[in-house]
């Protein structure tokens, strides 16, 4: 079922009755496609969960329609939109097994849409096989571990066998091996299923490596949408740059003179079509190529050996970091001369952000093989 989100905005009362109140969600449009697993990202208090609230009728809009395929549903009750909903904290009753937390939604079925117990276990049965807890239906939610938890409240939200599943953080109370199992499980059940999925998260690497599509927000307001390697790659504005990739995106102080764009005193990189000024540079870790003959030096601090991957940390007075973190094959292994280290930078992992906007500046890339 595609999901349109025209012009949503959620401004909350202020709580002494006076001013104007705070803008959770401004002007917000998107759709969602038929079939997709669609991330909303961003940092805390961005606007995530009201948008997610809204979508499933626990919060009205203050402005803006909210549509399931030709359906208005801006105004209808949210128990009769056909939303799955699986929250942070489980939400399991603690005095129900595993198989009674399931049914529950089923048992509020009415008229012709009630079912009988033979065919709620049926639904329970399969939803419990889809999530692989089939051999936990007896258990109450104090037995299960916080995966098998999750699980439960997954198969909780199928068992409708909703339109619209939704997702608010619903990893971020499990450690971090069992976050990614998790994950990967969700993907699998959404895949599966087909359901229509949006899933709230502040963590970048969750959104990414999971969803059709990511939605980046910040202050309420949408920055950038796409595939997540796109939005990746090619960043609409500084924010979006610094918000997505672990490590961060190591930024710098530069400036533009004659085509050539200069990180201090050293000239790094040739920019086409960018006129002279100040920039801010924006260098993804992987961006850097060791090279003794390169054209950008920093102060070499450490070597950190990740197994896959070494991290070379170095300084640079440009830096806005207090280091800049380097990415290089284990296998490529530098071996260091000196106290300063050398790089040549790949042109489509370096971005230029307006100084005062932190808008994208687009320059020629000249294709290099490394």
């Amino acid at each position: 079922m595609k999901v349109v989100l025209d012009g949503l905005t959620k401004i909350f009362p202020p709580r002494t009755g006076k001013g104007d109140g705070v803008t959770a969600v401004k002007d917000f449009t998107f759709v969602v496609p038929d079939g997709t697993l669609v991330a909303l990202l961003g940092p805390s208090g961005c606007g995530k969960s009201t948008m997610l609230n809204m979508i499933c009728g626990l919060e009205k809009p203050t402005k803006g329609t909210i549509s399931f395929g030709n359906d208005d549903v801006t105004e209808l009750p949210s128990e009769l939109r056909g939303v799955g909903m699986v929250f942070q904290n489980y939400a399991l009753y603690p005095h129900m097994t595993v198989y009674d937390n399931i049914i529950f939604p089923l048992g509020n079925l009415k008229g012709k849409d009630k079912l009988t117990k033979e065919q709620m276990k049926e639904r329970a049965d399969k939803v419990a096989s889809l999530v692989q807890i089939e051999q936990l239906m007896a258990r109450k939610p104090r037995e299960l571990s916080g995966g098998q938890q999750q699980r439960v409240a997954i198969a909780r939200a199928l068992v409708k066998t909703p339109r619209l599943l939704l997702m608010d953080e619903p990893l971020s109370n499990l450690d971090a091996r069992l976050r990614l199992q998790t994950r990967e499980e969700i993907r699998r059940i959404q895949r599966e299923t087909g359901v229509t999925t949006i899933f709230v998260t502040h963590d970048q690497e969750e959104a990414m490596s999971i969803s059709d599509i990511i939605v980046v927000m910040k202050d309420g307001e949408l920055h950038q949408s796409g595939k997540p390697q796109e939005v990746y790659d090619d960043p609409k504005n500084l924010f979006v740059a610094k918000f997505l990739g672990t490590p961060a995106i190591n930024v710098f102080s530069g400036k533009v003179e004659n085509e050539m764009l200069s990180i201090g005193n050293d000239k790094v990189l040739e920019v086409k079509g960018v006129r002279d000024g100040d920039v801010v540079v924006g260098i993804r870790p992987e961006g850097f190529v060791f090279d003794n003959e390169g054209s950008f030096h920093c102060a070499l601090d450490r070597i950190e050996v990740m197994g896959r991957d070494i991290s070379i940390v170095s300084r640079n007075e440009a830096c806005e970091a207090p280091v800049v973190r380097s990415i290089v094959e284990s296998g490529d292994r530098p071996e260091f001369g000196s106290d300063m280290v050398s790089f040549r930078l790949k042109p489509n992992k370096v971005h230029l952000f307006e100084p005062e906007t932190g808008e994208r500046i687009p320059f020629g890339k000249i294709k290099v093989k490394y």
